[in-house]
């Protein structure tokens, strides 16, 4: 009886697979050099030619005089910013009130994210940038421009905002909150 070495078995076996992997290797590149020559005689697709630049006529702002009226000043206030401007002290004025909360936060910081009731008795719901849930109510304040809620809707709160003006006066602007917003 006559016994096997297993290491034996293992060493012929590894033996024969890389000897057998080494004959596969040695074989000819011939079929890789047709397929390369092949591939470099074949014509490319022709290239697209370059968009064509447009020309823009330039402009030149010239600086109106002083006494030209019929021209205004592209970076200076509308016609109705200096007519509120002329009236100034006529206009809006921000009144005097305990500061709220929701004052300390930028307008566009704040996010509606409900309504509670129905009819004149709805409540909206206001996540501040810490992530506390306020309720608020028609003429509650909200955002640091002094915003004034005018309505509540199930899907918006409306404010007026006071904004100065040029002039050192108030102007008002309107704004909304709605869900999803930010």
């Amino acid at each position: 009886m006559s016994t096997v070495h297993l290491p034996n078995v293992i060493r012929t076996l590894l033996l024969t697979a890389t000897l057998a992997f080494i004959a596969g290797c040695t074989g000819g590149d011939s079929d890789l050099k047709e397929w390369i020559a092949a591939e470099k005689a074949k014509k490319g697709a022709p290239i697209a030619p370059l968009p064509i630049l447009k020309t823009f006529e330039t402009f030149e702002y010239k600086v109106k005089d002083k006494d030209d009226k019929d021209r205004r000043d592209p970076f200076g206030p509308s016609l109705q910013e200096r007519m509120e401007a002329s009236t100034s002290g006529s206009g809006p004025q921000p009144d005097k009130h305990p500061k709220e909360p929701l004052e300390s936060y930028p307008l566009d910081s704040l996010k509606m994210v409900g309504s509670i009731g129905i009819g004149a008795s709805m409540e909206g719901l206001i996540k501040d940038p810490d992530s506390v849930i306020h309720r608020v109510h028609i003429h509650n304040y909200l955002g640091e421009n002094g915003g004034k809620i005018t309505a509540i809707a199930e899907d918006h709160i409306d404010l007026v905002e006071l904004i100065p003006n040029e002039s050192g006066g108030w102007r008002e602007r309107k704004a909304t909150i709605a869900p999803g917003e930010k």
